[in-house]
């Protein structure tokens, strides 16, 4: 039988300790930023003890890592791997982002949030962004080569930076960047792809 701990509230608590501490990381890390959040705030949300909290992270360090690895695991699946769209409609289906609510400040990517706060480029969240980064532009590339694209490895990483600057100018601006991104988007797929059209790319070149 699991033993149950009692958490800062003094509320019974069993199996779930992980996800609870996680499930704070994602609220706070995302309102608050990194640095400011204290593991003493975390757990309190988590409703959790600290001794629990370094049971399952080590470190804040290792929690901010899976923190991150937590946001989208499978590198944008709902994306990629979508079977009712065209490649090049799946390399536009990127740019559709969700506006933010009246009134609401736009969140910052949060790996791109995470390398800004964390300075040091061999803390595990900082090799995780890179990783994460560069299996994104991996994605587009290998949906650019469906499509058809001559130079799809060039054309996954122009992607890659236009949704990159999209993210941090609507940060910055707290406006909507993406449409105006996608449409810059539009233009470089085009202009990348064989088919006059734009097309998928499934048809063949002479």
């Amino acid at each position: 039988m699991t033993k149950l701990e009692k958490g800062p509230q003094g509320r019974r608590r069993g199996r779930g300790a992980r996800e609870r501490i996680l499930g704070a990381s994602q609220q706070l890390f995302r309102a608050q930023g990194i640095n400011r959040t204290g593991m003493d705030q975390l757990c309190e949300v988590a409703q959790v003890s600290k001794r629990t909290a370094y049971q399952h992270f080590p470190s804040k360090d290792d929690l901010v890592a899976e923190y991150l690895r937590r946001f989208d695991p499978d590198i944008m699946a709902g994306v990629f791997d979508r079977t009712d769209l065209t490649p090049r409609e799946r390399l536009l289906a990127a740019f559709e982002v969700p506006a933010s609510g009246p009134g609401e400040l736009t969140p910052l990517c949060p790996y791109i949030a995470a390398t800004v706060e964390i300075h040091d480029p061999q803390h595990p969240a900082s090799q995780y962004t890179r990783e994460y980064k560069l299996a994104v532009a991996a994605r587009l590339a290998e949906t650019a080569r469906e499509a058809g694209a001559a130079n799809p490895e060039q054309l996954g990483e122009q992607l890659a930076l236009l949704l990159d600057g999209a993210s941090t100018r609507t940060r910055v601006l707290n406006t909507e960047s993406f449409p105006a991104a996608a449409a810059i988007a539009a233009v470089l797929i085009d202009n990348a792809l064989p088919a006059a059209d734009g097309g998928s790319g499934d048809e063949a070149v002479e």
